[in-house]
């Protein structure tokens, strides 16, 4: 491993051989968990590079700044045996020249979202998370890396980072989050652990306990953000720890949470001697939900089956639900209107969805698989007459909220953001030209055996389907005010979806979702 002291060194070793770089910025005191970023920055091709500098801009009046631990010698070897290509010691002047450290400036310039500091550390360290924006600004400025690998403890920070440092939200660079490292007792490793005395180190042990007993608390069926948060301060307040904060907060808003529904981030931070100590965890009172909208043929119902098999998420097809209905009227030969007739084969029929061995959704009606058969061309052609139906919306609606009470769905159809679920930790609205969509269409029937129209014809049946779900009085199409907006045009099928999952590990983090995702389920029940 070349150790780097400056920057005509780093310069030097930059450029003395192509391919991407993988980045590791850290303050030092490297442990189990820096070794964990390390190895994870490691692959094929690339040469990672681990930085160690003490940030001062970070730091506030009376904080740690110079008693923080710096052990160089110490730091090379971690870096080494964990695979690192190099390791680089910059000097406050090799990273900030002669440039002002006045964070107020950085504030201005990189445009930190004030909401997302409002919360958690943002009140008890004013001028911290700009320092950070700053160190990172000028980190990625000089090292130009294809990947920044950093670990998931500090959940603030990183939230930060992707949401206002332009390299991350831009795409410049990617942002590869590593689940946190704990020590045997469940404290995560942290450079400050080094600090602590025996009795305070077992005193810290505590804040991971904390937490655990709120987890256990939320299994037994406590909701109110108040009483959570005070059972961890009154632990921690019993062991002798003195709590800067317990907060249960949004994971990706990082605004505060008055009840516990869905998914929600409880992070504390405390003072145990000469050290502060931060530590989180992820709440759920149900599974996550994803939902995905958007017009035809916009890749929904195959961006959504990958998804969600990725994830070890269900994968609710919402439109075959409707495609059933479409079926049934066709079948009974009813007119495709409101009134009695409808009302009554509603009432009659019943819809049941269940997954089969490859994860595959199996719908039938009263009985009968009709799987296949709602996707013939006569189906397709009705479905947006019956979609526009209120009552047949209603009657959907509810019951695929029935279906979402436990969640761990990935949801695909036209309102799963706006009406059906619209509590859902992810919202995506999929996007396509109508000539990108014709196209699909087009490829689609073909694989089928079907026979194929013009592609004008197919367009202006796809421009026809989007004004019909655009104008329909009920749940109307559209992104929702708090979703995504993905386009698909000229995109590969795994590339939305790669994009899809970070956004998910956005809400919910990777460590905690490998360790407690469920899948298998099986969903079924009567339409009414």
């Amino acid at each position: 491993m070349v150790i780097l002291h400056n920057n005509r060194e780093l310069d030097q070793w930059l450029a003395a051989a192509p391919g991407p770089i993988h980045f590791v910025p850290t303050m030092g005191g490297l442990h189990r968990g820096h070794q964990q970023l390390i190895r994870a920055a490691c692959g094929a091709g690339v040469r990672v590079l681990v930085s160690v500098f003490v940030n001062p801009t970070q730091f506030g009046p009376g904080e740690d700044f110079t008693t923080y631990p710096r052990h160089p010698d110490g730091d090379a070897q971690q870096a080494d045996a964990a695979g690192a290509d190099a390791i680089w010691f910059p000097a406050v002047d090799h990273v900030y020249g002669d440039a002002n450290l006045d964070c107020s400036h950085a504030s201005s310039r990189l445009r930190i979202k004030a909401s997302l500091i409002r919360t958690l550390c943002g009140p008890w360290r004013p001028g911290h998370f700009e320092g950070v924006l700053m160190v990172m600004e000028r980190l990625l400025e000089r090292v130009q890396p294809a990947l920044v690998v950093m670990g998931e403890k500090d959940w603030q920070q990183l939230t930060v980072l992707r949401r206002c440092l332009p390299a991350f939200y831009e795409k410049r660079c990617r942002l590869l989050p590593v689940p946190v490292v704990r020590e045997e007792d469940g404290l995560p490793y942290g450079s400050r652990n080094s600090r602590l005395s025996p009795a305070q180190r077992r005193q810290a042990a505590l804040l991971p306990q904390a937490l655990r007993d709120a987890e256990a608390a939320v299994h037994g069926g406590e909701r109110s953000a108040t009483v959570l948060e005070q059972l961890v301060r009154t632990r921690l307040n019993s062991a002798g720890l003195a709590v800067d904060y317990a907060q249960l907060v949004n994971p990706l808003t990082l605004q505060p949470c008055p009840r516990l529904d869905g998914v929600a981030l409880l992070g504390v931070a405390v003072h145990v001697g000469p050290a502060r100590l931060l530590d989180h965890r992820f709440l759920l009172s149900r599974q996550p939900i994803i939902a995905i909208d958007g017009p035809a043929g916009t890749g929904k119902s195959t961006v959504t089956r990958l998804l969600a098999a990725r994830l070890g998420l269900l994968h609710l097809d919402t439109g075959a639900m409707y495609r059933a209905v479409a079926w049934r009227m066709l079948e009974s030969r009813e007119p495709i209107r409101s009134g009695e007739a409808l009302q009554k084969l509603l009432e009659t029929m019943e819809l049941r969805l269940t997954w089969g061995d490859r994860g595959q959704q199996v719908i039938c009606i009263n009985g009968v698989d009709v799987s296949d058969a709602i996707r013939l061309p006569r189906v397709t052609a009705t479905v947006p007459r019956v979609a526009a139906l209120p009552e047949v919306r209603q009657v959907l609606t509810r019951q695929q909220r029935v279906f979402g009470q436990q969640g761990g769905l990935v949801s695909e159809g036209r309102d799963m953001g706006t009406a059906v679920f619209p509590h859902a930790e992810l919202k995506v609205y999929l996007t396509a030209t109508v000539a990108e969509r014709a196209r699909r269409r087009a490829a689609d029937m073909t694989q089928r055996g079907q026979a194929l129209p013009p592609l004008a014809t197919l367009e202006a049946q796809i421009a026809e389907r989007d004004h019909l779900d655009r104008t329909r009085t009920e749940a109307p199409l559209r992104p929702a005010e708090d979703g995504v907006v993905v386009a698909t045009d000229g995109v590969g099928i795994e590339q939305v979806v790669d994009e899809l999952e970070e956004l998910f590990y956005q809400h919910v983090s990777h460590g905690f979702w490998s360790m407690h995702h469920r899948s298998g389920r099986c969903l079924h029940g009567p339409v009414t």
